[in-house]
């Protein structure tokens, strides 16, 4: 139910359409007022993940697919917090999703942990591991 923002009444109706967005009247006070859109609000988890991901070397096309946000609002969130990423053009990074008995078999092998750098981050009930590699000469 809206309420009228002049005062704060309950006696409205709809009074007209402006713009694409529905205009009201307020019966008490006779005050005109349209509703602001309130948007999706996305959880900050999310905003915080898509740009680490980012600092990590993912594309943005990635993240989308990883996180289930638009690669236009990861844009828009590293346009935003003004993140840069580290060009370094020597080692390239690759990752993998894994559940956590997936990541504890991973982990067992030494093979799996030599000659490059990872890192682990949580993703709901699974996790992503990005490792770093160097490029083959």
């Amino acid at each position: 139910m809206n309420f009228c923002p002049q005062c704060q009444s309950d006696k409205i109706v709809k009074s007209g359409v402006i713009n694409s967005r529905q205009r009201y009247k307020c019966k008490s006070c006779n005050y005109f007022f349209t509703v602001n859109k309130l948007g999706k609000k996305i959880d900050q988890y999310y905003v915080t993940k898509a740009l680490q991901l980012y600092l990590e070397g993912l594309t943005y096309r990635e993240i989308e697919r990883i996180l289930g946000v638009s690669h236009v609002s990861v844009m828009n969130w590293v346009r935003k917090y003004n993140i840069h990423k580290v060009q370094n053009t020597g080692f390239h990074p690759t990752y993998k999703i894994l559940n956590q008995t997936e990541l504890e078999q991973f982990f067992s092998s030494s093979e799996n942990t030599k000659g490059s750098g990872m890192i682990v981050t949580e993703l709901g009930d699974k996790f992503m591991m990005i490792k770093w590699e160097r490029f083959k000469e």
